[in-house]
């Protein structure tokens, strides 16, 4: 087993399993703490929110136009580009929350699909700020899931300040529990 395939997919599900603690803890929220603008890059824990998931999309949508087509992602609701990346996909929570869940689906589903030889092929892009990057598959999604825990990190940040505790969140922690690790 490559560990890279097998890294990405532990952290597709960790990503999918963390997703629905915090979103569940958010719904408890009212309209107007999840809104509220809070000092963080993406202002509100909504906002917060709504980048991950944005970003989530841009870097699949790449993915899938410069390196597959992957069958996991064909039906999957992908990003080519937005006008910026503070936009907010989903104002209404619920919906948020649905199309988290299904991004989270379809990118576990894609981790499993993956191979050896889709990861080291390049892809060469423009980024947001339209400066040309090019580099394997596997640097881009090993990202991927970094800007989500950077992001997210925020989020836990956020929820502590309102005193609401998200718990642990360490990977390690999650390793353990999921895989029966001593």
């Amino acid at each position: 087993m490559d560990t890279h395939l097998e890294q990405f997919r532990r952290f597709a599900q960790y990503n999918q399993c963390f997703n629905q603690r915090l979103y569940a803890l958010i719904a408890t929220l009212s309209e107007a703490e999840r809104q509220q603008d809070r000092g963080a890059f993406f202002g509100s824990l909504h906002g917060t929110l709504n980048h991950i998931l944005l970003a989530d999309r841009i870097w699949l949508g790449r993915c899938q136009r410069l390196v597959g087509p992957f069958a996991a992602l064909v039906e999957a609701r992908l990003l080519d580009t937005v006008a910026s990346l503070d936009a907010i996909l989903y104002a209404n929570y619920a919906e948020l929350t649905t199309e988290r869940q299904a991004t989270d689906a379809a990118l576990q589903a894609w981790t499993v699909e993956l191979t050896a030889a889709s990861l080291s092929r390049s892809m060469r892009y423009s980024n947001s700020a339209g400066v040309v990057r090019e580099h394997p598959l596997w640097l881009a999604i090993a990202h991927l899931f970094n800007h989500q825990t950077h992001h997210r990190g925020q989020v836990t940040t956020l929820l502590m300040q309102l005193g609401r505790d998200p718990g642990v969140t360490d990977f390690l922690v999650y390793a353990q529990q999921t895989e029966n690790l001593p």
